[in-house]
């Protein structure tokens, strides 16, 4: 993380690559979570949402919340794993079961529109209210949606 944010050293992606894929390979979850980032994002190493949804499935099945959340977001849109609405459903639900006020209002989302699970205002309000207790009683927006 020093080199990624260049704290005490020069930002360096590739070094920060390098020093995440060693813990990630050791398993240490937010070391996998990182290193998927780094892979969604180009830093360090060529964009590969293949590659990032690896790191980020191995990091989700520790219980990491931020990969459970982005792993849902990549089956939502179809980045790196064939689109799959009923799995994104699954793992936002993982992360918000955990507190995750994005994963809490994208569970929402799919709930209002019928996306990976059936249909339903009740339970979509439910997690929007969720998400908006999380981030002080409605402050967060998404895609221009108040919740």
């Amino acid at each position: 993380m020093m080199y990624d944010n260049g704290q005490g050293v020069s930002r360096d992606d590739a070094k920060a690559v390098e020093w995440y894929r060693k813990a990630a390979e050791q398993g240490h979850s937010d070391a996998q979570y990182n290193l998927g980032w780094m892979y969604v994002n180009g830093r360090g190493v060529p964009k590969d949402d293949a590659k990032a949804a690896k790191w980020y499935r191995k990091a989700a099945e520790q219980g990491n919340t931020h990969a459970q959340h982005n792993l849902g977001w990549m089956y939502a849109n179809g980045r790196g794993v064939p689109k799959d609405d009923a799995k994104a459903a699954e793992w936002y639900r993982k992360a918000a079961d955990q507190g995750h006020a994005h994963a809490q209002h994208n569970l929402g989302w799919m709930y209002a529109n019928g996306r990976g699970v059936p249909k339903d205002d009740a339970k979509a309000v439910e997690w929007y209210r969720k998400a908006a207790d999380q981030l002080n009683r409605g402050m967060l927006t998404l895609n221009g949606v108040w919740a």
